[in-house]
């Protein structure tokens, strides 16, 4: 009998393993394996410190983002105080499972196929990859990290059928030298309508290797050939593909997150990727470390209510930067004319430090309220067409 059943490895669902064996719990982590996320890999400071995480897993530190329009401006963004670290999640993954491991959870490797309950308790049924036999773990309580379009969030809770997501795709290819199209320490970001018609592109190098892709909620928008053109606009269409991977990231997190009685959910099988962005890998892994926190209470108290405090922690600390990141998408990825205007509103220095320190901290700026106010003006102002899209 486990406390808890932890059904995928990913951030999310090692996090979680680990948070709860080092809390005293007995734990199961259940995994596919050999499955690696479609992931442009940033991961800011606060990542690092607050999970501990070794320099080792930073394969390159990114210390300028780059903007680019639909009339191919580029705004260049220093990132100062900081920068944006890049993680390879086929190493990254693996890591962190290897260290829920040893801080004393069980691991498994197989495919997630049903939950079951009887008189003895409640039974995660699993096929085993090695031998392809039916499997089961028995356990109190199970969190279910198991990604976007989650089988445990359809099964158990309400609306876990209906997570908005865009389908992201990428080629990690291998890194050239540097040039002026290409430096292995800028992150670029391609907002353009050819690319993608209402999400974005991107060329995130990895060191050696670079991830470039893009991603889109629009069906019958060809995600490889849009990538193909973003390699040849980006000089990269000679570089070699080492690997391609695609898969859907979830843009909003769901109403609830626990079925109110057993199981509560945790990363992208929660929704919790930011809005705009994408960005995915740090709020993954405080979703495992909420909803460990939440099955840690359940198990102490008996109360499966308690599994609520998963959602109530995390939305506390991060639903104002979800809502304003939301707002943004809204408002600037709805067409060419409006991707314009944003890149344009890049240009502003507030616009780029706030955005940063934001990005840094994993929390809204309040400390210049003058900025804030002049970004706001100047927003209102793009939106409605007051200024031209061609001024800074």
């Amino acid at each position: 009998m486990y406390d808890v059943v932890v059904i995928g490895g990913g951030p999310s669902g090692s996090t979680a393993a680990e948070e709860l064996v080092r809390s005293g719990h007995k734990v199961a982590l259940l995994d596919r394996d050999g499955r690696i996320k479609p992931c442009g890999g940033a991961v800011p400071p606060r990542l690092i410190t607050d999970f501990n995480i070794p320099d080792e897993q930073v394969v390159a530190r990114i210390n300028t983002a780059r903007m680019i329009s639909p009339t191919q401006r580029q705004v260049d963004i220093p990132i100062e105080n900081g920068y944006v670290g890049m993680v390879d999640r086929e190493h990254f993954d693996e890591y962190l499972r290897v260290r829920a491991t040893e801080a004393g959870a069980d691991r498994f490797t197989g495919t997630f196929t049903k939950i079951e309950r009887d008189a003895d308790g409640t039974h995660v049924i699993y096929r085993d990859k090695a031998s392809g036999e039916k499997k089961r773990l028995t356990t109190k309580l199970i969190i279910g990290a198991d990604g976007a379009r989650s089988n445990v969030a359809k099964a158990e809770v309400p609306g876990g059928d209906k997570i908005p997501y865009v389908i992201a795709y990428h080629e990690i290819i291998e890194a050239p030298d540097p040039t002026e199209s290409y430096d292995p320490k800028r992150c670029d970001v391609i907002y353009d309508g050819t690319i993608s018609p209402d999400f974005y592109g991107w060329v995130f190098p990895h060191g050696k290797s670079a991830s470039v892709g893009m991603g889109t909620g629009i069906d019958g928008v060809d995600l490889k050939k849009a990538t193909a053109e973003l390699r040849v606009a980006s000089g990269l269409e000679h570089c070699k593909t080492i690997r391609r991977e695609g898969a859907p990231i979830p843009l909003k997190p769901m109403d609830k997150w626990d079925n109110g009685r057993d199981v509560v959910l945790a990363g992208d099988a929660a929704g919790v990727v930011a809005p705009s962005s994408g960005e995915g890998i740090y709020y993954a892994m405080v979703g495992g470390q909420v909803a460990a926190a939440a099955a840690s209470a359940c198990l102490t108290t008996g109360r499966a209510r308690d599994l609520q405090l998963a959602r109530k922690l995390f939305m506390r600390e991060h639903k104002q930067v979800f809502r304003v990141l939301g707002a943004m998408q809204n408002a600037y990825y709805r067409s060419d004319e409006r991707r314009e205007r944003f890149v344009s509103l890049c240009h502003d220095v507030d616009v780029q430090r706030l955005t940063f320190e934001a990005y840094m901290n994993k929390k809204l700026v309040k400390a210049r309220p003058m900025a804030h106010l002049k970004i706001g003006i100047k927003n209102l102002a793009h939106l409605t067409r007051l200024v031209s899209e061609t001024r800074v």
